[in-house]
């Protein structure tokens, strides 16, 4: 079974306005969206989609709570989530006029009694799971959780993947994870440096796999992708044709989509162009890509 862990999850509220944003005054919208998800949402999402069975586990409180769990529930994902007795789930307010305007939530504190609740469901992963961490970490848990989860499931067979930055994803690559995801800018921060080549990302990739991990997966915006593996073969994929309507979730979408494709097949080629099928795919629309979306433009990548 492959498990996803969504720490902060939250409804994504989008406002669309066909005029400037007029700070101190009445503004009126022109439609309005609601999104439910969070990075680790995002990924079980996706993989249902393609025909993936998974759990979706984590954190939520409130009437907002109450509603992530139920759209999860409503796209067939089986949720495990911890509800907190305080607060309510966030809501993200998404303002896109004339310029893009974001006011992210802070979301709600997380008692330790829910976070010991947490790692022991964590415990019950057994050899042959997957379980994928994604996403940032909230104030009220330890700014080291990864670790300390990583640490506990380690020498019992489960498969890590890991969607993070920084020294949230350094930090946990002596546990040798399955693959990463940083992107084309991340990987030159971690090093303190600037990536202008296909050969440099390489060399810098491959300096995560001397710190450990398996498998590393570069997503490089409008320049597609690049998968440095562990047995030292480069594959790299171009950008799909299509019209950008949405970047939330792209990245979200290619770690689900490399990880289905693996599953499926064992071929890394086709875990790279599933993988980048599906973020553009969900680039390409409004909410996270459909199945046959993301298999359409599967096909033109062949």
């Amino acid at each position: 079974m492959i498990y996803t862990v969504t720490f902060n999850p939250a409804i994504d509220y989008i406002v669309r306005m066909d005029k400037p944003l007029d700070p101190g005054m009445t503004n009126r919208s022109v439609s309005e969206d609601c999104f439910f998800g969070g990075k680790g949402i995002n990924v079980s999402t996706i993989l249902k989609n393609l025909g993936i069975e998974n759990t979706a586990l984590g954190f939520a409180a409130g009437f907002t709570g109450e509603a992530i769990v139920a759209d999860v529930k409503r796209k067939g994902i089986h949720a495990d989530f911890i509800m907190l007795d305080e607060g309510i789930s966030r809501i993200n307010v998404k303002i896109k006029a004339e310029q893009e305007t974001e006011i992210n939530a802070q979301g709600p504190a997380i008692s330790k009694e829910a976070y010991d609740e947490l790692l022991k469901k964590l415990d019950g992963l057994k050899e042959g799971d997957t379980l994928i961490l994604a996403g940032s970490i909230p104030s009220t848990l330890p700014s080291n959780v990864y670790e300390i989860i990583l640490d506990r499931l380690n020498g019992k067979g489960v498969t890590f993947v890991v969607d993070a930055t920084k020294d949230l994803l350094m930090n946990v690559l002596k546990y040798h994870p399955f693959l990463i995801k940083p992107n084309n800018h991340e990987l030159g921060e971690m090093f303190g440096t600037v990536l202008k080549t296909d050969d440099e990302i390489e060399e810098h990739a491959k300096k995560l796999q001397e710190m450990g991990a398996r498998n590393v997966l570069i997503s490089m915006a409008g320049d597609g992708a690049m998968l440095i593996t562990e047995d030292g073969q480069r594959f790299r994929v171009g950008v799909p044709k299509g019209t950008v309507k949405n970047s939330v979730g792209a990245g979200d979408s290619m770690v689900a989509g490399f990880v289905a494709g693996f599953m499926k097949t064992g071929d890394y080629q086709v875990a790279l162009n599933i993988g980048t099928a599906a973020g553009s795919a969900t680039a390409f629309s409004d909410d996270l890509a459909t199945g046959e979306l993301i298999n359409s433009i599967y096909e033109t990548l062949k």
